[in-house]
């Protein structure tokens, strides 16, 4: 396969997955801002746009306001990190890439990018407008797994999404790190869609622990950290299946099989102490592995990813 089509199908599969979670978490985060008085809605929207890695505009007034953070992490098709902004990209790779993405893809992207500018940019339409979103993201991901062959076409586009999904699932995580502005683990599971398979697998075990253990560890919810990662391992291995008959890997599932197993087996009585920590050694992860996975299948740079972005 030509790198720049594989290159293609990495990004449709992270910008696709990328605005599919900063949808739901700015969906959660929205129903909380209108609760705080205006003071504390510009400190948890600094926060926000801080572990999103969106980039504020100037401020003369001081910290950015509700409005600021629906235009950076929603419509701002020139941020990358936005909504609109991974929409547009994600439509522009499939283009890229027409002769390989199945048809009902390419129209449904492209539907999407074309739909993008019918929607009000104030709460009441961001509201709508994240629920408009994650049903066209889901749509994308059912047609191309459903339409596309599991080939090496596929398994790029597999690669990115599961890639982008420990690093989303990460953020939101991370989101409200201060005490008096941390999301609490009902919003937490709903932000990942994971609140009726938490009650179903813990039954009376409530609590933001609980919660945040299960959205880490759990093995069999497809948007948990430990699972995402799991899913960049299998996909790196039908990319190079040599790796898996032998002690040899390559760097990027070095640093991914590195961040899983550590989650795994690392055992801990007070696992919200040590969140922040497991946060951002699984964002570096998620970092190092795409520059991987971009050196050793891409001819080209990488594009666009996370702003802040480390090592």
């Amino acid at each position: 396969m030509l790198s720049r089509i594989a290159e293609s199908l990495f990004w449709i599969g992270r910008y696709v997955e990328r605005a599919d979670g900063t949808a739901r978490i700015l969906d959660v985060h929205l129903e909380r801002l209108n609760q705080l008085p205006l003071n504390e809605q510009r400190t948890v929207s600094a926060n926000l746009l801080a572990v999103m890695g969106a980039t504020p505009g100037t401020q003369e007034d001081g910290p950015p306001g509700v409005q600021e953070l629906l235009d950076r992490l929603a419509f701002d098709t020139a941020q990358a990190n936005s909504i609109a902004g991974s929409l547009a990209a994600a439509r522009e790779n499939a283009r890229r890439a027409r002769e390989t993405v199945s048809a009902p893809v390419w129209e449904f992207l492209n539907a999407t990018w074309n739909g993008l500018a019918a929607h009000r940019q104030d709460v009441v339409g961001t509201y709508r407008f994240c629920s408009w979103v994650i049903e066209r993201t889901a749509t994308v991901q059912g047609l191309a797994d459903s339409t596309m062959s599991r080939d090496d076409s596929w398994q790029f586009l597999s690669l990115g999404r599961s890639l982008e999904r420990a690093d989303m699932t990460a953020r939101m995580l991370a989101t409200g790190d201060e005490q008096a502005f941390r999301l609490s683990w009902v919003n937490m599971l709903r932000c990942a869609g994971a609140y009726e398979s938490f009650l179903r697998s813990r039954r009376a075990a409530f609590g933001e622990s609980f919660a945040a253990e299960f959205l880490l560890l759990d093995r069999l919810f497809p948007r948990s950290v430990v699972s995402s990662l799991r899913q960049v391992e299998q996909a790196l291995i039908a990319l190079d299946p040599q790796y898996h008959r032998t002690a040899a890997m390559d760097q990027a599932r070095r640093l991914v099989g590195q961040a899983r197993t550590f989650l795994e087996f690392h055992h801990t009585e007070d696992l919200m102490a040590e969140l922040p920590e497991h946060l951002e050694r699984v964002q570096a992860a998620c970092a190092g592995a795409s520059d991987a996975i971009t050196a050793k299948y891409f001819s080209q740079a990488a594009e666009r990813a996370w702003t802040g972005e480390k090592i």
